[in-house]
């Protein structure tokens, strides 16, 4: 995390795929693709077959200026510009499986709305270390997993499982079939976090610092929970939060 405000550079050009046509090719090869940034103000039947391709493989579009693109420094982009994943993604109900198999304890970190990245840097850094089984993060709302991610989580988001999913409400059911509670954090809740039983198996929801959890999201949750605090100041920063609930889990897991 040294000095990181002066290491965020545009992503290098071997990261990128520029153009409609090879962005297709890409999305049908099944890339792993982070993001595609695509012009706001272009339309068409090409421009609709990426469209549909990325919502097909869970890859998040991101219409911006034509400034933003030029600002890559490459040319003939025709609007489009996709960046590669330095992450691979899983899917979730395989690294379940894997979990339940080797006989551990399933334990989920969902992401809601967490857009800074070096707040899903920290987060994957405390995961790794508690020995998360994977990061659930939605395919829109929710900050790039690019290298200035993996360069705060110090490496973490290279070894930690990352699922990325079309629905977190629909990934909350396919927890809920596979015997796993959901816990949310919210700081008006009655209970606390030491009150929970997380020697089960269990995901935890984080919001984001704005906004929080998802109204609908907290709906369908098995209980809600605070960390307790001395002071009334407004809130914890979201991946200190995480840290501190992680230790919690490992602290009543251990004993």
């Amino acid at each position: 995390m040294k000095n990181f405000r002066h290491q965020h550079q545009r992503p290098k050009k071997n990261t990128l795929i520029i153009g409609r046509a090879a962005i297709i090719q890409a999305l049908k090869e099944r890339k792993q693709l982070e993001r595609i940034y695509m012009q706001s103000n272009i339309h068409g039947e090409v421009i609709d077959e990426i469209k549909a391709l990325a919502a097909k493989e869970l890859v998040p579009i991101n219409k911006v200026p034509v400034e933003k693109l030029n600002n890559f420094n490459v040319s003939n982009h025709e609007g489009c510009i996709a960046q590669i994943s330095k992450i691979q993604y899983q899917d979730l109900q395989q690294i379940i499986s894997f979990v339940v198999e080797n006989g551990e304890t399933p334990l989920f970190i969902i992401l809601d709305g967490v857009t800074d990245i070096r707040n899903i840097g920290a987060i994957a850094r405390s995961a790794y270390c508690f020995g998360v089984h994977a990061i659930i993060i939605p395919d829109k709302g929710v900050g790039a997993m690019n290298e200035d991610a993996i360069l705060t989580s110090a490496g973490a988001l290279e070894k930690i499982a990352v699922c990325r999913v079309s629905s977190l409400m629909k990934t909350v059911d396919e927890l809920h079939l596979n015997g796993i509670k959901v816990f949310a954090s919210e700081m008006t809740a009655k209970h606390t976090i030491g009150q929970l039983d997380l020697t089960e198996p269990c995901a935890i929801i984080m919001g984001g610092e704005e906004h929080g959890v998802y109204p609908a999201l907290m709906k369908i949750c098995d209980d809600q929970f605070n960390i307790p605090m001395t002071s009334d100041f407004e809130s914890l920063n979201v991946s200190v939060a995480t840290g501190i609930i992680l230790y919690e889990v490992s602290r009543q897991r251990m004993v």
